[in-house]
């Protein structure tokens, strides 16, 4: 009976102890792994619990990664299997030379749980040289800090074998100011080098019959294209080819940004879009050679401003069709405050109904000087009130 009834006191201790250990493990990993928020008898617990941690994961790493890098103890965890802090004080060097550059303790929170490595870095040899040649081509502070807390291999990467030559190789065909835009853009151009992908995309777009100045334009302002595979750009160059562009001309860079990566889905998702609206497929394709972007814009705006156009405006989605290009722009900033005095001296009978006597494009497109000049100021004296239209102080049916 002794025996059993120490069994059962055996089991039913090791029970407790085991949901104990399951609440510390709960706790340490939700973010309150502090053993002095627990009674005496569950510290001892928790010593033999974090104990066991230390086996795999040294504490040290952990807790300054928790306590230095705001990372949380779910991702100090995983971040120590990549680094052994042998100098706090080297750590502390690097954490503060990122500062000193600019990025902000929730960036370099970002930066450490994915390159946690760098806390042992050499700073002169390393992370301190990359960050003054960004500096020293022209990359803002900003700029540095966001691309590097979404690509932070970057301080990582040979300056001297693969960033300097791959800066030198842009530098070749644009600016320095359009370099630093591909550094924004396109970063892991630098990561990954110029030989491998960007170089030989250049030779399929020349022997597809770009111009220079095309190509130059499409790795300015897209270079995410050059990150593709040579053979997959040369089949989205025939695609575009095929569509009926030109690559002698811009409209075939905005064609291939278009249709690139994620870019083509959205293309797809968004020809559904307006064929609800009752564009039919060649009216869709018409509009997108007349203006690649307008298919790549998300739903919403798409939806927002159709409906403005066809609902609130009355014109034909068809009308839209042969502007693609106003849906770009903003709708309260733009397309509603001009449709809104146009609207107005329509109905005042001062003009005529824009889709009959002028194109959207008279209507939208002009800068806003000019607009005022030609729909507002001319117009001022019948209706004195057209300006505060304009700027939605007073509502197009209150004049």
């Amino acid at each position: 009976m002794v025996a059993l009834h120490n069994l059962k006191a055996l089991r039913f201790g090791y029970s407790q102890s085991s949901r104990i250990v399951a609440s510390i493990t709960q706790r340490f990993l939700s973010g309150d792994p502090k053993p002095s928020h627990f009674p005496l008898q569950v510290q001892i617990l928790c010593r033999h619990f974090t104990s066991e941690i230390s086996e795999t994961q040294p504490n040290v790493a952990v807790n300054y990664l928790i306590n230095s890098c705001g990372l949380s103890p779910k991702d100090a965890i995983s971040a120590s299997k990549r680094v052994k802090l042998r100098s706090l004080e080297r750590a502390d060097s690097v954490l503060a030379c990122l500062r000193n550059h600019g990025i902000s303790q929730t960036r370099i929170t970002s930066v450490i749980k994915h390159r946690s490595e760098l806390l042992q870095a050499d700073l002169e040899k390393t992370v301190l040289p990359q960050l003054e040649f960004f500096r020293s081509i022209g990359v803002s502070r900003e700029d540095l800090a966001t691309t590097l807390s979404y690509n932070p291999r970057l301080l990582i990467t040979n300056l001297e074998n693969r960033i300097v030559p791959t800066y030198d190789f842009l530098r070749s065909l644009l600016s320095a100011k359009h370099v630093a835009s591909v550094f924004k853009a396109g970063s892991w151009i630098f990561v990954e080098g110029h030989s491998k992908k960007v170089a030989p995309n250049i030779e399929v777009l020349r022997e597809s019959g770009m111009p220079q100045s095309c190509i130059c334009h499409l790795l300015a302002h897209y270079p995410c294209t050059f990150m593709l595979k040579p053979e997959e750009l040369g089949e989205l160059v025939d695609e575009v080819m095929k569509m009926g562009f030109n690559l002698e001309k811009t409209s075939s860079v905005k064609a291939i940004r278009a249709l690139c990566g994620r870019s083509k889905l959205k293309c797809n998702r968004n020809r559904e879009v307006y064929r609800r609206w009752g564009w039919s497929e060649d009216v869709a394709l018409s509009a997108f050679r007349k203006n690649p972007h307008c298919m790549i814009h998300s739903e919403k705006k798409i939806m927002q401003a159709m409906d403005f156009f066809v609902n609130k405006m009355g014109w034909s989605s068809i009308t839209i069709a042969k502007y693609p290009g106003v849906i770009s722009f903003s709708l309260e900033k733009r397309i509603v405050p001009r449709c809104s005095v146009v609207k107005v001296l329509s109905l005042k009978g001062l003009i005529k109904e824009v889709e009959k006597t002028m194109s959207l494009y008279s209507l939208l497109f002009p800068a806003e000087k000019i607009f005022l000049e030609s729909f507002v100021t001319k117009y001022l004296k019948e209706v004195p009130q057209l300006l505060n239209v304009y700027q939605g102080k007073v509502d197009v049916w209150d004049v």
